[in-house]
């Protein structure tokens, strides 16, 4: 399983106290999804929230801003593009238009998102037997 996760200090509704919050994105049965847990230091407000389907903004926005992208690009002699743009409908539920589009950026600037994202595509690439790489700020 692959999880990224970040914190996020902000005010209380309730209070006014210091609410934290742990934001994250995480991977199941091969698919993204993605949690918040919250607390307050000063009342009772606490919580925890978890999603499948598009992470919130807040929570990419978080991520990326904590953790910096991840680009995902094809490795090796370029593959056919039949299986990429295979693996990239079944991940996505694109058109064929739409995954073409997604396919060019692949092939050429690479496609960016949280680690947790890149990590799931990559592997429905892989699956496909299309080599890929991941690159991240920090290596």
């Amino acid at each position: 399983m692959i999880t990224q996760g970040v914190k996020i200090t902000t005010r209380c509704h309730d209070c006014g106290g210091e609410l934290t919050r742990d934001v994250g994105q995480f991977t199941e049965r091969g698919q993204v999804r993605w949690g918040i847990e919250g607390q307050c230091q000063n009342c009772p407000n606490a919580w925890c929230e978890q999603g499948s389907g598009a992470t919130p903004e807040e929570i990419r926005e978080a991520l990326l801003a904590q953790q910096g992208p991840a680009r995902l690009r094809l490795a090796g002699p370029e593959p056919s593009m039949v299986p990429v743009l295979r693996a990239l409908r079944e991940l996505h539920g694109l058109s064929l238009a739409q995954a073409r589009a997604m396919a060019h950026e692949l092939r050429t600037t690479g496609l960016t998102g949280t680690l947790v994202e890149m990590e799931c595509v990559a592997a429905g690439l892989r699956r496909r037997s299309v080599a890929v790489t991941i690159e991240t700020a920090a290596g």
